[in-house]
């Protein structure tokens, strides 16, 4: 029966599919294998900052509906592992008019530029604590850049770590930012030397210091196929290449608004013409690194920032459009301060906002009202020397606050009445819960980073269940849960974004359309199917992704 109700659900949306008019379709295929399923289609109509993405079929079939393009040139790509477009990749279209254009690949030159970061995890040699120092790397620039690096160990050891070392979190090549800590990164020293000799060790292995070629082999994962391949991608440009959207969310009008990571703006999208607005936030603490990281609402609609390394909460009221900041007390105001997460979304049960402090592994509650801000240190009393960072701090519908234990697997609990702190463990060791959500049954959705695993915590029974996110090195940042009770996450390693339903374990793996470096997800209940957006962190682009069942 579950085989019947497949095959009719196939049925169902091929037809649905069928009967939209097409501005552009036709054949992809290879020499080598014939008709090609699972090759993404990207068109650009020029001068546009709107890309539209579609993938083939089983039978190597893809379609752009006609009311995603309008008449004009266009420019094409595609995006399948081993094989570039062989021919001009352009097209123009008419109103009214469908084109057929059958579209020939060729096998690549230079594998090595299209694999992603799960694809050069998976291809290199080594165990997997080393390759896991790599998941390390890659929120400021590819594994790529590594492989193809020709230090050795000793330059490793003495120039490029110590430096990568001394850069913040946000940083990109486009714009890289010191830590403000240089007197501690001195004074440690010695000590990282000898974490850094390991690692140095591994690291020229794998790059090209000893060869002019890998002495591995490069291995790809396999293109989407089946439900993977019903979906239309949107992706709209933004206006620098130093724009790196962290967070993205969608309000209620479908106006998108995201956090810049690496600057002081808070930004808008309007999906319907693609245009940008930007909202500078002044910088409170002149020389030290600025961006943006969480963003969340409140239940009037009331946007809420962490301003990182500037060290303040931000508030920022879309009618007025005017921004309020909250500092932090200078006892807490530490060079290595820095607020990420800032948590309104049950502040209308007592006034109270919840953030964090990953400088000190601590919990900030603000009282808007007044300005005041306490602060809790859960593991203050824990042994020298064991590492301890709170990621994410969620409320629930009491506005009490849990929080994830990025460096261990520690969910935590702070009663908003009593102050009593709870810890909880997640079944898996090491799995590096990192950001999530809290649905209306007070579950608690989130992501293990190093575990490969969605996991939730039911926080009124305070029973856990995971899930795994395949393939391997998948290292889902964050999770949400739709109205169908389906959890989304995506990988800034594999381009991927997974698509799980939590009552079956089955899922879909959407491959988007280039390199995405993807933190916080976002799905749109409201819509039919559900919407999922995500931010291009590394590509200065926001993605939207509409699957078409």
């Amino acid at each position: 029966m579950k085989r019947i109700a497949a095959l009719l659900l196939c049925w169902f949306v091929s037809v649905a599919s069928a009967q939209l008019p097409a501005a552009l379709t036709g054949l992809v295929s290879s020499a080598d294998e014939g008709a090609m399923e699972g090759v993404l289609v990207s068109a650009k109509m020029t001068g546009s900052t709107i890309t539209i993405t579609v993938v083939s079929d089983r039978e190597g079939r893809y379609g752009f509906p006609a009311a995603k393009l309008r008449p004009g040139r266009y420019a094409l790509r595609i995006r399948a592992a081993g094989y570039d477009l062989d021919g001009p990749g352009e097209v123009e279209l008419a109103a009214g008019k469908t084109v057929a254009l059958e579209l020939k690949l060729r096998k690549t030159t230079d594998l090595a530029a299209q694999l992603s970061n799960g694809e050069w995890l998976v291809s290199m040699p080594g165990t997997d604590r080393q390759k896991g120092l790599l998941l390390a790397c890659v929120g400021c620039h590819t594994i790529e850049r590594i492989v193809r690096s020709t230090h050795n160990a000793d330059a490793f050891v003495s120039t490029v770590l110590p430096r990568m070392q001394g850069y913040v979190n946000q940083s990109i090549p486009q714009h890289p930012q010191l830590r403000r800590a240089e007197r501690l990164m001195e004074e440690r020293g010695d000590q990282r030397v000898q974490v850094y000799r390991s690692t140095a060790e591994y690291l020229s292995t794998i790059n090209l210091g000893q060869s002019s070629k890998w002495s591995y082999s490069l291995k790809t994962l396999p293109r989407p196929t089946g439900r993977a391949t019903r979906v239309i991608y949107t992706e709209y440009d933004l206006p620098r290449e130093t724009i790196s959207p962290h967070d993205v969310i969608v309000d209620a009008e479908g106006i998108a608004w995201y956090s810049s990571f690496g600057e002081q703006n808070l930004g808008r999208l309007d999906p319907k013409t693609g245009k940008v607005t930007e909202f500078p936030i002044a910088e409170t603490k002149p020389g030290f690194p600025t961006g943006l990281l969480g963003l969340r609402t409140d239940r009037d609609g009331n946007l809420w920032l962490g301003n990182m390394y500037q060290a303040k909460i931000v508030r920022f009221d879309r009618r007025t459009q005017a921004f309020t900041t909250w500092k932090l007390p200078p006892e807490r105001d530490i060079d290595a301060a820095q607020v990420n997460m800032v948590s309104p979304q049950a502040s209308h049960v007592d006034g109270k906002v919840w953030s964090q402090n990953n400088g000190f592994a601590g919990v900030h509650r603000l009282d808007p009202a007044t300005g005041k801000i306490e602060t809790w240190e859960p593991f203050r009393s824990a042994p020298k020397g064991e590492p301890h960072n709170i990621y994410d701090v969620i409320p629930d519908s009491q506005n009490n606050a849990w929080f994830t234990d990025f460096r261990q697997r520690h969910i935590g609990r702070i009663d908003a009445k009593s102050g009593e702190l709870k810890l909880f463990e997640v079944p898996t060791p090491a799995s590096a819960p990192r950001r999530g959500m809290m649905d209306a049954r007070d579950r608690l959705w989130f992501g293990e980073y190093r575990g490969d695993r969605i996991g939730m915590l039911d926080t009124r029974s305070g029973q856990f269940r995971e899930w795994p996110v395949s393939p391997r090195w998948s290292a889902p940042y964050d999770v949400a849960i739709d109205r169908n009770e389906e959890a989304w996450t995506g990988s800034m390693i594999t381009d991927r974004v997974t698509r799980l339903d939590t009552r079956t374990g089955s899922a879909v793996d959407y491959l988007l359309p280039h390199s995405t470096n993807i933190r916080r997800v976002f799905v749109d209940s409201s819509t039919t199917p559900v919407t999922f957006w995500v931010g291009s962190n590394h590509g200065a682009s926001i993605v939207k992704l509409e699957p078409l069942d």
